[in-house]
């Protein structure tokens, strides 16, 4: 649904949307450095288990990189969906129409889904493993 914007409140419309610009650069941020670390904790891990018991051979899933890194790329895909965002809405703003865009809600939403239900499965399935 379409919604004309009076020419008064353009102004707050166009800095609505650089505020909910920088809220998904944010998120992206936080997603991408929370990958890093995710990543980067099945290496901790295995440097910790060798240096208490160097003679026990640890076992491994192997699986914390993979998912770290997939949420870096989430995380910076989020960036490129946010400027992209930002660029539609500003036109829509120029041309003085707003409209919610859900198919990107839906995309966003089942991706963070989807990474979480693989670090719960991941999370499972290691600790059968200790």
């Amino acid at each position: 649904m379409k919604a004309k914007i009076p020419d008064e409140k353009r102004a707050s419309e166009f800095l609505a949307n650089e505020r909910t610009f920088l809220a998904w650069i944010r998120t992206s941020i936080a997603v991408i450095s929370l990958g890093f670390v995710v990543a980067k904790f099945g290496v901790w891990l295995h440097e910790l288990a060798t240096r208490l018991a160097p003679q026990t051979p640890i076992p491994s899933t192997g699986l914390s990189l993979p998912i770290g890194v997939a949420m870096m790329a989430m995380g910076g895909a989020l960036a490129v969906l946010a400027a992209w965002h930002y660029h539609l809405v500003n036109l829509a703003i120029e041309r003085g129409e707003v409209r919610a865009n859900r198919g990107l809600i839906v995309a966003v939403t089942a991706g963070v889904a989807l990474l979480a239900l693989a670090m719960i499965i991941y999370l499972l399935v290691a600790s059968e493993q200790l």
